[in-house]
């Protein structure tokens, strides 16, 4: 199956999880997973949560980010997944002041 993000919507979500400025995605969703490209904005956060039903796997495309992660805290770079398994929690920093954080998320 072929999931084509150019052709579906890109939804702005802004403070995502309680974070600060713009998150913006492209979602496909099956009724049980969903698989986001999804783009932070220069600057601006994801809020720091909790996956208590799931779990949620981020790719980096491009861009550095830092990720929160039970309290400890993790740099990624392009190339490298972060995993918040379900019971745990994590927030999305891209501190870079002039590009977007670009990555891939599955939330199963």
């Amino acid at each position: 199956m072929v999931i084509d993000f150019d052709k579906i919507e890109e939804i702005a979500n802004h403070q995502f999880k309680g974070g600060d400025g713009d998150t913006l995605f492209r979602t496909f969703y099956d009724g049980t997973n969903k698989i986001m490209r999804g783009r932070l904005e220069a600057g601006c956060t994801i809020g720091y949560h909790s996956h208590d039903t799931n779990s949620e796997i981020i790719f980096i495309v491009s861009g550095k980010a830092r990720c929160r992660y039970d309290g400890g805290e993790e740099t990624l770079s392009p190339g490298q997944c972060h995993y918040c398994p379900r019971g745990h929690s994590h927030s999305l920093m891209n501190d870079n002041t002039e590009q977007p954080l670009l990555f891939f998320a599955i939330v199963a």
